[in-house]
C-alpha cells in the first residue's frame, strides 16, 4: 500500500502514482479554463473610447 501525502511529511513520501494524479488533476484544470474563454479573446487595448453624450447645459 502506498502512503500518501499528508501534512509533515517528506519530498520521499512522494509516489510515482502521487505524481502521475496530480499531473493529470492539474492538466484537467487547465483544459477546464481554456474551456471557458472564448476563441480569440485579447484584452482590449488603448483606442477610441465611446462614451454617452453629455448633457446640454
Amino acid at each position: 500500500m502506498t502512503k500518501r501525502i499528508g501534512t509533515g511529511t517528506t519530498l520521499k513520501d512522494f509516489t510515482r502514482r502521487d505524481f502521475v494524479a496530480s499531473s493529470a488533476l492539474a492538466a484537467a484544470l487547465f483544459v477546464a479554463a481554456k474551456m471557458l474563454f472564448p476563441v480569440g479573446a485579447v484584452a482590449e487595448g488603448k483606442g477610441a473610447q465611446v462614451n454617452a453624450p453629455s448633457s446640454p447645459r
